[in-house]
């Protein structure tokens, strides 16, 4: 298993201008990068055999209102060879959500990205197919953000109780 400064150390050279801030209170112990290097950063950390994060387990998004007018993005890697695990933390601003899309380089995060656009409304630049996956095709809005407001009704029937 690689230390945690290791993988550190391995992700913040990849960022540019060295732009990557550790984060060792979250479970797992994460990296805190700046969106623009989020691509680089995936494929560094899939591709180098030191450190070969095979797995994305899965994404999160943590809506901080719209007082903070923030979205944290959130990817949890798994590296079965080495048993080691990493979470990356991208901030983006609430009004215009997006990341570059990652699953080119892990395939699992083509429907993970597609879940947390559907209920968060976060695009995933570059992504084949981003539609709902949970909600209806016509459902308006985003369900899991902090200022959701659900629609009173939905196709002639009462929802909102």
């Amino acid at each position: 298993m690689q230390p945690f400064d290791h993988l550190f150390l391995s992700v913040k050279e990849i960022c540019s201008g060295g732009d990557a801030v550790a984060d060792e209170t979250m479970t797992p112990k994460g990296v805190k990068i700046h969106p623009s290097d989020l691509k680089k950063v995936c494929a560094h950390l899939r591709e180098n055999p030191a450190v070969f994060f095979d797995m994305l387990s899965c994404i999160t998004v943590v809506d901080n209102g719209p007082e903070k007018g923030t979205m944290e993005i959130v990817y949890n890697l798994y590296s079965i060879p080495f048993n080691h695990h990493l979470a990356l933390k991208v901030s983006v601003p609430r009004d215009q959500p997006e990341v570059d899309s990652i699953q080119d380089i892990w395939k699992t995060a083509n429907w993970h990205e597609r879940e947390a656009w559907d209920l968060f409304g976060v695009t995933f630049k570059g992504h084949p197919d981003l539609r709902r996956i949970l909600m209806p095709g016509d459902w308006e809005g985003y369900p899991l953000r902090k200022d959701y407001k659900q629609q009173e009704y939905y196709r002639g029937v009462k929802v909102d109780y």
